[in-house]
């Protein structure tokens, strides 16, 4: 109840208590001692009244005086909680607006009053990030990790995903294994993990997390499979170029049963066997994989192997021309195995249709090889020649029938070869 409320209702009272002594005053007679004293009833009532209110301000007086330090506190921390929210806001516009340095002194300028100096910190960190004042931006976190300990796992995501930023990569790892081992479970970590061994190249410790991304659905289906894809393909360069085929063989291993025809890895895979001289091997997985379904990737490197059973090869590839009769990888595979196999009229056939079709331009040197082998300079010069104005890209730029040794026709200064090394003046003559 408010002092004016309790006044006005005090008033209201001693004017009631008026109107009933109006009609009969009465009167107090008060002894003490030797002395007495008489007084109308009204009188003595308005006395205590004033005495009352007297006391009962005063004690209200004294209480307030008393208090006063508190209260001067309390609206000073509730004046500074405000203007750190006002700067908090502040901050954050300044950071939309791409005023990095202003941001970073509105946030930790009254961030120790803020309700929630743990956001203006983190914010700050960023602020500093963005200036490339990588000291100050530690020193926020180590601030932010001060003010609200139990808030580890956010400070420390927010200090990875800077440091990733900032490509800290061996900073990051440190940050991340830490977050590993308090928040195993956490999507944001292990898709800052991800990323991290991705742009380190760190493709073995991607391929044990793997299955964790993919139970914890951290990236969507496609996605993690076209990771899992590039993370084995990597590993199968890194073995083959380690020159260790125990290594490379181990790699494939490790490729999951249901990516093993994937035509990617396979052809990855084929390639290096035949690399390292085992084309009958990388055959036997080629065929298998093109039995149950045409890859034309596939099919071109199956025309590249060479096994000790060339017209086997053969034998099987043009099983599949009557499904694919004008296919002209298959075409040109075809003419690759007829010529291992020595079957010059079957694999001048074969090129010819390929390059009938559209085929591609090793196609043109194939059967230029083969023209030129079987003494036929005329037509193999033609194929060089299809072959050369085929290769696509704009129209050439037509020149004139006649061209002279005109000022024109003279390489310019800086298109000139340099002088021989050693030679001090233009007039000197090179060493021989």
């Amino acid at each position: 109840m408010s002092l004016l409320l309790k006044i006005w209702l005090f008033l209201l009272a001693g004017a009631a208590v008026g109107v009933v002594l109006s009609r009969d005053s009465g009167y107090a007679l008060l002894s003490f001692g030797n002395y007495t004293v008489e007084l109308s009833l009204a009188l003595l009532l308005l006395i205590v009244g004033t005495l009352f209110v007297t006391l009962y301000l005063g004690i209200r007086l004294i209480a307030r005086t008393l208090h006063l330090p508190r209260d001067m506190r309390d609206w000073q921390q509730k004046r500074g909680s405000q203007m750190a929210q006002q700067a908090m806001t502040r901050g954050l516009l300044e950071m939309s607006e791409g005023n990095w340095h202003s941001a970073e002194r509105r946030l930790v300028r009254f961030a120790d009053r803020s309700e929630t100096p743990l956001l203006n910190y983190l914010a700050a960190a960023r602020a500093a990030q963005l200036q490339g004042a990588h000291e100050r931006r530690d020193s926020y976190i180590r601030l932010a990790h001060e003010t609200m300990p139990s808030a580890d796992v956010a400070v420390s995501l927010t200090q990875a995903e800077l440091q990733l930023a900032d490509q800290q990569l061996e900073q990051a790892l440190a940050t991340l294994k830490h977050l590993r081992s308090v928040a195993p479970r956490h999507t944001f970590v292990l898709r800052l993990l991800r990323r991290l061994y991705e742009q380190l190249g760190d493709w073995e410790h991607l391929r044990e997390l793997l299955p964790e991304l993919r139970r914890r659905k951290v990236e969507g289906e496609i996605d993690l499979n076209r990771l899992e894809v590039r993370t084995h393909r990597a590993l199968l360069e890194q073995a083959f170029l380690s020159s260790n085929a125990r290594q490379l063989g181990l790699a494939w291993a490790d490729v999951p049963r249901n990516l093993r025809e994937d035509p990617q890895l396979l052809g990855d895979y084929a390639g290096y066997l035949q690399e390292g001289g085992e084309d009958n091997k990388a055959e036997q997985l080629l065929s298998t994989a093109l039995a149950k379904r045409w890859d034309a990737g596939l099919g071109e490197i199956y025309g590249l192997l060479e096994t000790d059973e060339p017209g086997r090869q053969l034998a099987q590839m043009e099983q599949f021309l009557a499904d694919r009769p004008d296919d002209p990888i298959l075409l040109l595979t075809l003419g690759r195995l007829s010529l291992r196999a020595h079957l010059w009229g079957k694999a001048r056939g074969y090129l010819e249709a390929c390059l009938g079709r559209n085929g591609p331009p090793q196609a043109y040197r194939e059967l230029g090889q083969l023209l030129e082998r079987m003494h036929e300079p005329e037509q193999a010069i033609d194929v060089y020649r299809r072959g050369l104005s085929g290769t696509g890209g704009p129209e050439p730029v037509p020149l004139p029938h006649d061209i002279g040794k005109t000022k024109a026709n003279r390489p310019m200064l800086d298109e000139q070869q340099a002088p021989p090394r050693g030679a001090l003046s233009g007039d000197a003559e090179p060493s021989i």
